[in-house]
């Protein structure tokens, strides 16, 4: 995928419904913390500040400023929407800074195996960004200028992403190994599997030893809480997750529960679309699940209907309230309830003063949870009740031409394939970046 749809997806996916949440306790060893013979009644001299010692370091020769960590910081801030608590700024602090830390010890390798990206190429992926944003490259900068960032710490993460990807597919690519015969049994699987669930899952997975579990445990609850109250989980798992389908927002891709490891495996199967459920403890730490959308396995989905739709919507003025907006919505539905197709709605459009958008290409699965049930029942001609907000107005939606899923094709071979390889390179990504920590020399200042 596109290293900078990436950064773009970080809009939505806020999520509700928590399921079990498990903790890992430590016990100290013997010979621990009892054999310094502590005194119970200790006083502190002196606070730790994490301002003074925490937000710069050295890593192997190369600098990280204070600077920096504020830079990346404000992405994830403004990814968020700005809905980050200030007592949670400086724990997402420290983790930005061990981020950074990560990125530095990849490209850092990277350029030790003569892995090059350009600036060029970092340009022209900062291009697409500013793109995605509608603005160009100039005007993106002064955006993130604007919101506390700039664009060298984008640019220096889309520089990241780049030389770790090419790194991996060097280093370690080449030699995983995935057997025809393994391929066609999965296919077989399938095959015989037709009507059963699939899902689509995004995955945070935060590395642990057992001396750290029950830390990494706490700060997985805090991510989901941050995301429950309305944070990016994409964006989340782009900055905190330790496996490499976090440059895509964590997506696992569409996946039956069966080929997800069985902790996961045994979660994904009961949760429904928009949920959320960890720390599920997993071999070398904790992930966090989120269910993004769910389907049969080789059948024709509804959802998978693409349709031409026409929008029909009002505004509110400023210090319009609750009730004024109440009678306007419903003089509103009373004039489109009886509209029977998209020549009849422009008239109505016309009599309320309404503004008319018109999209011929809406799958059905894209649109939000709430009006996928209303869409996936109406016929061309009809339209959906309204909604909307009293900050955005309301709006209700035509049906103006209609395109229904055909049955599903059989397994691609060569996306499993690819599937499986994907899986085996984050396993060996994952003991690549331990054992760049391991060896690296970082001074913190």
């Amino acid at each position: 995928m596109d290293v900078i749809a990436r950064f773009t997806r970080a809009l939505l996916l806020g999520a509700a419904g928590l399921a079990g949440c498990a903790v890992v306790a430590q016990t100290a060893p013997a010979g621990g913390a009892n054999s310094l013979n502590l005194p119970e009644d200790l006083v502190v001299f002196g606070k730790n500040d994490p301002a003074i010692r925490k937000p710069t370091a050295i890593v192997n020769g190369d600098i990280i400023t204070r600077t920096d960590v504020e830079h990346r910081l404000a992405l994830i801030v403004v990814a968020n929407g700005g809905k980050i608590p200030p007592e949670e700024l400086e724990r997402l602090r420290n983790q930005v800074l061990r981020n950074l830390i990560d990125e530095s010890l990849q490209i850092q390798e990277a350029r030790a195996n003569k892995v090059e990206v350009t600036r060029a190429e970092v340009n022209e992926s900062f291009a697409r960004v500013a793109r995605n944003f509608k603005r160009s490259p100039e005007q993106m900068a002064a955006y993130l200028k604007e919101v506390g960032s700039n664009e060298a710490s984008l640019k220096r993460q889309i520089e990241g992403e780049l030389s770790w990807t090419r790194l991996l597919r060097r280093r370690i690519q080449p030699f995983v190994n995935v057997g025809q015969e393994e391929v066609q049994g999965i296919v077989d699987r399938l095959n015989a599997a037709k009507g059963s669930t699939e899902v689509r899952v995004g995955e945070i997975f935060l590395s642990a030893t057992p001396e750290n579990a029950a830390e990494v445990a706490t700060n997985a609850r805090r991510i989901i809480g941050q995301v429950q109250n309305g944070g990016s989980f994409p964006a989340y798992a782009r900055q905190f997750s330790e496996a490499s389908t976090a440059a895509v927002g964590g997506d696992l891709g569409w996946v039956r529960p069966e080929q997800l490891p069985e902790a996961l495996a045994a979660v994904a199967r009961d949760m429904g679309t928009g949920q959320m459920a960890g720390p599920i403890e997993v071999p070398g730490g904790f992930s966090i699940l989120y269910m993004v959308d769910r389907r049969q396995v080789l059948t024709a989905d509804p959802r998978d209907a693409v349709l031409a739709l026409r929008q029909l919507s009002v505004s509110f003025p400023a210090g319009t309230s609750t009730e004024q907006a109440t009678a306007k919505a419903s003089a509103f539905a009373n004039a489109t309830r009886a509209i029977a197709g998209c020549g009849a709605a422009q008239k109505v459009a016309e009599q309320l003063g309404a503004e008319m958008v018109d999209n011929d290409q809406v799958r059905i699965r894209d649109l939000p949870t709430a009006l996928q049930d209303l869409m996936i029942n109406l016929q061309v001609g009809q339209a959906t009740p309204p909604f909307g907000n009293t900050r955005e107005g309301v709006r209700v939606l035509v049906v103006c031409g209609r395109d229904d899923p055909q049955a599903a094709q059989g397994p691609n071979p060569e996306q499993i394939m690819a599937q499986l390889e994907e899986e085996r390179v984050n396993l060996r990504a994952r003991r690549y970046l331990r054992d760049l920590r391991r060896d690296a020399v970082v001074d913190y200042r």
